[in-house]
């Protein structure tokens, strides 16, 4: 596998995900479509992380494993695209879980839609247990999905990408300065070099967690993400609206982890995942247990049926 050309590369880069690192690399070595080399760029982990790919590449020829110093996020992207030997790459993040599925479909789709430059999909939400709190519906069609990245929305989950190598190098793969928004800024230059889309299935399973980008840095992200907008605009010569204006995971203080508790909480709930309710129903108590809305989402998930399935 290591000598050969391969259809497409899966691109990972890790840093310090001993906690959740095997079950991706698992669900991608389990995956349905044979012909794919696995790169996993461990970028200077110093928690284990290591051990346990170097432990999965002895025994699986498709990994190709690079180790070296931390150089962050996007450095090891962009290093992972120039090793690619195959014509689509697939992103994949060290703590979310691909669905069986997902290469086979997400390959498929680009074979039979060559104007198609990145194609994304459906993501289930999970937290730091693995609990399901909900489906993400995602945007279909270029014309839909090009507005919403140009609000500032990313319409393509960036761990469930699989691009077209050849675009994302005559788009200038990823721009360092636009780290925490490198995902959107990329996708509003592929949209310039043809169409983006996202396939109707659930692809991934999408992880939530703790150690996630916080919602102090999700201010720094916001600003990058309007940068990244108002440069597209600028290129286009289109205005538009920046509308993603509020961070969407918890910072360390009570009414951030109450308000987020909530969400997730009634998300899991109105998708019928009664346990994961009463899970975030307990978190929303314990965060302000003085409010009536964790006590409102405790005991519904306990005693109401659930609204629907989804």
């Amino acid at each position: 596998m290591r000598d050969r050309d391969v259809s497409l590369s899966v691109l990972m880069p890790v840093y310090n995900a001993r906690r959740y690192v095997a079950k991706a690399v698992e669900s991608i070595l389990d995956q349905d479509f044979v012909d794919f080399e696995f790169l996993i760029i461990d970028d200077g982990s110093t928690d284990g992380s290591a051990e346990i790919l170097d432990d999965y590449a002895r025994r699986d020829p498709r990994i190709r494993l690079v180790r070296r110093e931390n150089r962050g996020l996007v450095a090891s992207l962009n290093e992972g695209i120039a090793l690619a030997r195959a014509p689509f790459i697939a992103r994949m993040d060290a703590d979310d879980i691909a669905l069986p599925h997902r290469l086979r479909v997400q390959a498929d789709f680009l074979a039979a839609h060559p104007e198609v430059v990145c194609a994304g999909g459906g993501i289930d939400v999970i937290d730091e247990k693995g609990r399901r709190i909900t489906r993400i519906p995602v945007a279909q069609g270029n014309a839909r999905i090009q507005e919403l990245a140009l609000q500032g929305k990313t319409p393509i989950c960036h761990p469930t990408a699989v691009m077209r190598k050849e675009a994302v190098l005559a788009a200038g793969a990823y721009d360092p300065d636009m780290m925490l928004a490198e995902d959107l800024d990329l996708w509003l230059r592929l949209g310039e070099q043809g169409e983006l889309a996202n396939v109707p299935e659930t692809v991934l399973q999408y992880r939530l967690h703790p150690a996630s980008v916080s919602e102090a840095a999700g201010s720094r992200q916001i600003d990058r993400m309007r940068l990244a907008c108002a440069r597209a605009c600028e290129r286009r010569g289109v205005a538009s609206s920046f509308e993603a204006d509020a961070p969407w995971r918890p910072g360390e203080d009570r009414l951030s982890k109450h308000r987020f508790a909530l969400k997730y909480g009634w998300w899991a709930f109105n998708s019928g995942e009664r346990h994961t309710a009463r899970a975030y129903g307990g978190k929303a108590i314990a965060a302000r247990p003085f409010s009536m809305e964790g006590w409102r989402l405790l005991v519904c998930a306990l005693v109401k049926p659930t609204r629907r399935a989804g």
